[in-house]
């Protein structure tokens, strides 16, 4: 049996496998069994918890009032994640269908299964 390595993170030695990544219990860090760990890699998750990566295809779970604008993102609406920043909010930089450009918080979107 191979041994689990500690977390990058908070160095705990709690970590288990699940599928193919690592998880600490203690901090919720995340990171993949194979290969090397990847610091400059921004995880973002969405509202179902599945990780969010630059081309990926988003649809809004909430309707979402546009700043500065009477506008507003229906529920349903399809986007398509052009970059993720990691920012306290605003984390997708989405082209959203209807309404163009814009940054997108990533806890209203869900993504779109293959």
């Amino acid at each position: 049996m191979s041994e689990i390595p500690a977390c990058p993170e908070c160095n705990s030695t709690y970590t288990y496998e699940d599928r193919d990544m690592y998880v600490c219990p203690e901090c919720g860090h995340e990171w993949p069994q194979s290969g090397e760990v990847d610091d400059d890699a921004i995880l973002i998750k969405d509202a179902n918890g599945a990780l969010l990566s630059d081309g990926d295809k988003v649809t809004v779970i909430k309707d979402l009032k546009i700043k500065g604008s009477s506008q507003v993102i229906k529920i349903g609406t399809k986007a398509l994640v052009r970059r993720i920043f990691d920012k306290k909010d605003h984390e997708l930089d989405c082209k959203v269908d209807g309404i163009g450009e814009m940054m997108v918080t990533a806890k209203f979107v869900k993504k779109q299964s293959a």
